[in-house]
């Protein structure tokens, strides 16, 4: 127990009675670490977290009301109780499903504030892992001196690392049920050590510790005298954040909005990412390379004479720059770059696979653009550090994988600037976060390759065949009818003297897209390359009937959005399974029944039906040659 006279709490105590507006102030001003708790099941992360609470002795008020409620209950008093009474609390949150999750605990010393991510230990919530990590300055990595180093350390150092955590614990827990012996802890960081340097890690500062106990939490442990490192309050409150090593490095801010309130002002909000800036100072809006000089630093409390990494402020320019949301001010001379293709490491964080060639929104910073990932170079195996080949990613995988945008982003490697190159991927249709990611660096091609003008227009294109260029998009199951009425349509068109294109599914197969098969990953690059076609199609000022079962709505939206404005005509030729099979003209539903037909629509792989198209064709209400008539009344009244 400590001396009450001396205790860091009581000292805080006094001055809250004394002066609270200057314990306020001193409060305000500490800095704040972030770190995270990870390793495997049972490494006793949540048992360390409830020492580190109890001990800093800046629990939230409701937590210690509760606690001494209880004591009183049960008619105990002193420490052992107490923290005992805590741990429950946090392995109770664990039953009830809470720290599947990541959960956050708030503490504070007289030097610092803390925010720890106590994460979870099962390999199933990795994603997880990597949530609480992403934020992070530091991480304690335990490990069971028993148990000695396990695949969820080796994976949990790999993806700290990963993600720049360059601040790493390795706390050697539960020292007292190995009788504190010096040479098992000896043992677990030689083997650790040679672990580190194979994945990059090149310092890290091991800890012999207890978590149940308190040896080497707050101070030094009389059980193990032969260790002379730092305690681990006592490191927390000392080891650099970010933020400080940030301040250093050229400056960049992420717009997040534009501040108007009237007509005299006009100021960009954000949160400073590295560097600092000053009234005076040049800079460079990017991705547009507009130039201006800084007049203000305007924040809630006043103007700044200068502002640094971790503060949020707003930029007044001399000049009227075109800046908006997404945008990135930088320091003139040593601004970030600009590109649209990527090399990244990329960690799978959905239950369904990735599919190489499908859109996804790319969130980085303020800025979000749709994003494509290629298949992978090569997965991670964590245990052995390997490079494996793969052809997607699932749940919990790491990869490196090139990708594209539609347009250029603002960037620096991940290494070098966590807000402008760690980034995530969201479902386009679910909204869900589906990976997190790691930018390493543009391709070249990304940089010499340009898009070459020319002087005969699309319009031009359109113009001469008397027309307006458009794409009927046919879309539904296998034998719905669709080749059938897409031929019909194209017959019409063609009596009207109208230029046309038909693409049909099994055509295109034959040439272009033979090298694919039909699982997912297949079927939604099949579609990418077809609407390739079709847009080069449009641009020649044709109309394009295509035929294809489409069976995502990812990748019709995808198609969609490389259109024009309402060139994009979406046909649900819309024929219930039973109908469908049926008919099977080509017999294809009796082989998929057989089992001798893999990934077939309707059967073993799924069918995404519009939800809202531009024209809907109930097969089981018209024939072919009425839904023609309807399909071509309805691009040419």
């Amino acid at each position: 127990m400590t001396d009450t006279l001396t205790d860091p709490i009581y000292k805080t105590d006094a001055l809250i009675a004394e002066d609270i507006d200057a314990y306020l102030k001193v409060h305000e001003y500490k800095t704040m670490l972030r770190f995270i708790t990870c390793g495997s099941v049972d490494d006793g992360k949540s048992t360390l977290i409830g020492r580190l609470l109890y001990d800093s002795k800046m629990i939230f008020e409701d937590q210690l009301a509760a606690l001494e409620a209880d004591s009183k209950k049960v008619g105990t008093q002193g420490q052992e109780i107490d923290f005992a009474l805590l741990v429950d609390g946090l392995a109770a949150e664990r039953e009830q499903g809470i720290t599947i999750d990541v959960a956050y605990r708030f503490f504070g010393t007289e030097k610092r504030k803390f925010i720890v991510a106590d994460t979870p230990g099962h390999e199933q919530y990795t994603r997880n892992m990597v949530t609480g990590a992403s934020t992070a300055d530091l991480a304690v990595i335990l490990i069971d001196a028993r148990k000695g180093i396990l695949t969820q350390t080796r994976r949990h150092s790999y993806l700290a690392h990963l993600i720049g955590i360059r601040n790493i614990v390795l706390a050697v827990n539960k020292m007292d049920l190995v009788g504190y012996d010096q040479a098992v802890f000896d043992r677990i960081v030689k083997d650790y050590t040679e672990f580190a340097r194979s994945i990059g890690i090149t310092a890290f500062t091991p800890m012999p510790i207890s978590g149940f106990k308190g040896d080497n939490i707050t101070g030094p442990s009389a059980n193990t005298p032969w260790y002379t490192g730092p305690a681990l309050i006592e490191h927390l409150e000392m080891v650099e954040v970010n933020s400080a090593a940030d301040a250093d490095k050229p400056f960049r801010m992420a717009v997040q909005w534009v501040n108007r309130p009237n007509l005299d002002f006009r100021g960009f909000s954000g949160q400073i990412a590295t560097g600092s800036v000053r009234p005076g100072d040049a800079i460079r809006v990017l991705p547009s390379g507009k130039t201006s000089t800084i007049t203000r630093i305007v924040t809630l409390n006043g103007d700044l004479n200068e502002a640094v990494a971790g503060q949020s402020v707003t930029l007044c320019f001399a000049d009227e720059v075109d800046c908006s949301r997404g945008d990135v001010i930088a320091v003139c001379d040593n601004p970030p770059q600009v590109a649209d293709q990527f090399e990244a490491t990329i960690v799978w964080m959905a239950d369904e696979e990735m599919l190489p060639g499908r859109s996804y929104w790319l969130k980085i910073g303020t800025q979000t653009v749709t994003a494509t990932v290629q298949q992978p170079k090569y997965q991670v195996n964590v245990n052995t550090m390997e490079q494996l080949a793969a052809k997607t990613l699932e749940l919990n995988a790491i990869g490196v994988a090139n990708l594209s945008t539609d347009k250029q982003i603002v960037f620096e490697p991940y290494e070098a600037n966590r807000t402008l190159g760690g980034f995530i991927l969201i479902d386009k249709i679910t909204n869900a976060t589906v990976a997190a990611g790691m930018l390493h660096f543009s391709l070249r091609r990304a940089q010499n390759v340009h898009w070459q003008a020319t002087d005969v227009s699309r319009d031009f294109h359109a113009g001469l065949k008397n027309q307006k260029a458009a794409v009927l998009w046919f879309t539904g199951l296998s034998g719905a009818g669709k080749s059938t009425i897409a031929n019909l349509v194209e017959k019409r068109l063609a009596r009207m003297n109208r230029h046309t294109f038909l693409l049909d599914g099994d055509n295109v197969r034959h040439g272009l897209n033979k090298d694919l098969g039909f699982t997912d990953a297949d079927r939604v690059e099949n579609i990418r390359r077809v609407g390739e076609v079709a847009k080069l199609m449009t641009d020649a000022g044709l109309i394009v009937i295509t035929a294809f079962i489409s069976p995502f709505r990812a990748e019709r939206d995808m198609v969609r959005q490389m259109m024009q404005p309402g060139e994009f005509i979406e046909v649900h030729i819309d024929s219930t399974l039973a109908d469908a099979e049926a008919r099977d003209v080509k017999g294809l539903y009796k082989k998929a029944r057989a089992g001798q037909l893999k990934n077939f629509t309707g059967i073993d792989s799924p069918y995404e039906a519009p939800e809202d198209p531009e024209i809907r064709i109930d097969t089981a209400d018209m024939t072919a040659e009425e839904a023609a008539e309807a399909i071509v009344a309805r691009l040419i009244p």
